[in-house]
């Protein structure tokens, strides 16, 4: 069987590629630094676009983010729905100064890009930190296996241009590629801060993204071809869809502009980079899950657990995180650019036999079980989940403005995938249920809970156990939930990140133990989770 046959119908619309150009770089006169742009040698000179050189370093960013005039431009005008552009960068995320290189394919003769950090601005939620010049486009080559076993597909494509992130500030960036027609194509990417210390650190779930990603016909879900899903994906490809599809504009974004809106001390990381240097976590104040972050490494779990063991405060603000267990491999362009799960196919995964701490089930599975509940707090239990959140613990500190009683209810605010507190070893013994909401899943009743757990560190921990936690802060869920709860979330999540960004936020809010008030049964019913 070809790739051309299998990929058949992922190719519609062209998928594109383009040869090694120098972009160009225009800088937003807004900020304090001159950006540097590295010039990279090509044979076809004459596609370099003018104004494209080196220009000296300029002094560090010292004016506070959210003083800054912003934008809306991060937005796409006219997405791509039929692959008229598509790109992805060779890092998920990496510290200012770090060469930012993107691959880029499209059929229109030329294209750019701008760089857009995302915040609470003055007048935007993003600011233009750095555009490039009108770069050749050109249609790169088609998708192909890099291994056929795994069903790994990448796009084997030249670059594009480089920035030099030279002074650009840590943050959550949303790379708009625009051809010259105005067509849109959006690439996520972190700059990632040198040192956590005395901050709340941001994570974002690029793991999960990928996992789900279907660019070149295989996901870790599926095949749209109707062969076999991957076993082994990988970030050397364009995210999948009408604008790259990932959670990142309905989960990422909005959790990110409210975090910056509190002003509280930030720093960010993409997830995968815990996995080697777990240090990044050091002297942090707090780890802020954002949204759907449901593939983690082992290595990334322990460098978590062992922050909390310091003290660092954590917050899960989604459902359904760390579930399932990968392993990071190496592509062409380095390490960490593949993600390696078998998931329910788990007895072929070769590790078993070598290394079964890293063999690719669910965490809470053997041969290594280690239940997410002891992270996080509790389990995940059902998609598809719909049930109104119901407040039962009213005087907790996180509720606090909020105005809420005993019995107060935000409908629909638990879904569409929503965690449950399974009592039991695993479990935190300084638990308290701060929400807690019937429902049916797939004909079985169940129940759903928030909660916040105290440690003998101090730190503090709240899971939302909602993936519409993050969704509903801008009110953009797959259904409306209305201003009332879009302000409640808002509230309870600027009230949590003040708490946890003052240190082992135990200390000062211990929890209230009140898990045997609920009935809880101890073992799982729903074929869901």
């Amino acid at each position: 069987m070809t790739v051309a046959t299998v990929l058949a119908p992922a190719l519609a619309g062209g998928v594109a590629a383009a040869a090694l150009v120098l972009a160009g770089c225009t800088v937003d006169p807004d900020t304090d630094t001159n950006a540097r742009h590295h010039s990279t040698p090509t044979a076809r000179t004459s596609s370099r676009p003018a104004g494209t050189g080196v220009t000296g370093p300029g002094p560090p960013v010292t004016r506070p983010e959210w003083t800054r005039p912003g934008t809306t431009e991060w937005r796409a005008d006219r997405p791509a729905e039929h692959q008229e552009i598509q790109g992805f960068t060779t890092r998920a995320g990496a510290p200012p100064g770090t060469p930012l290189v993107l691959k880029v394919s499209t059929a229109a003769r030329s294209f750019r890009a701008g760089a857009y950090r995302i915040g609470a601005y003055r007048g935007g939620t993003s600011r233009l930190v750095w555009r490039s010049g009108w770069v050749a486009g050109t249609v790169q080559p088609q998708p192909r296996f890099a291994a056929y076993r795994t069903r790994t597909i990448e796009a084997p494509w030249r670059t594009s241009l480089i920035a030099d992130t030279y002074g650009w500030p840590p943050g959550f960036y949303v790379l708009r590629l625009t051809t010259r027609s105005g067509t849109d194509f959006q690439v996520p990417y972190v700059v990632s801060s040198r040192s956590s210390a005395g901050t709340v650190v941001l994570g974002v779930p690029v793991l999960t993204w990928q996992a789900y990603n279907l660019w070149g016909g295989y996901s870790l879900y599926a095949s749209l071809s109707g062969d076999q899903r991957a076993h082994a994906v990988s970030f050397d490809r364009p995210y999948f869809g009408v604008n790259g599809f990932n959670d990142f504009r309905t989960s990422v974004v909005p959790l990110v502009v409210r975090s910056e809106a509190t002003h509280v001390p930030l720093s960010y990381v993409a997830n995968v980079q815990l996995d080697r240097r777990p240090g990044l976590l050091a002297g942090a104040r707090a780890y802020v899950s954002l949204g759907h972050d449901e593939y983690w490494t082992p290595g990334i779990r322990r460098a978590v657990q062992r922050a909390r063991a310091r003290g660092t405060n954590l917050a899960f603000l989604g459902a359904n995180t760390a579930y399932w267990r990968v392993r990071l491999g190496r592509t062409g362009t380095g390490p960490d650019r593949l993600v390696v799960g078998y998931r329910s196919d788990a007895v072929a995964d070769p590790a078993l036999d070598t290394s079964p701490a890293e063999a690719t089930a669910r965490f809470r599975d053997p041969p290594a079980a280690h239940p997410e509940n002891s992270l996080t707090g509790m389990l995940y239990e059902c998609y598809p989940a719909d049930a109104d959140y119901t407040v039962v613990s009213p005087r907790w500190w996180g509720f606090r403005g909020t105005g809420v009683r005993a019995g107060s209810s935000f409908p629909m605010l638990v879904g569409n995938e929503a965690d449950r507190v399974y009592p039991g070893p695993a479990s935190p013994r300084r638990l308290q249920v701060l929400s807690h909401a019937p429902y049916v899943c797939r004909g079985v009743p169940t129940t759903s809970q928030s909660v916040w757990f105290t440690t003998a560190s101090g730190a503090g921990v709240f899971t939302a156990g909602t993936l519409r936690w993050g969704c509903a802060v801008w009110d953009v869920c797959d259904k409306p939930l209305g201003r009332r709860t879009q302000e409640f979330v808002r509230r309870v999540t600027a009230n949590v990140l003040h708490g946890l960004a003052r240190g082992p936020a135990g200390r000062l809010h211990p929890a209230r133990p009140n898990v045997g008030a609920f009935d809880l049964p101890r073992t799982n019913s729903v074929p869901a989770s």
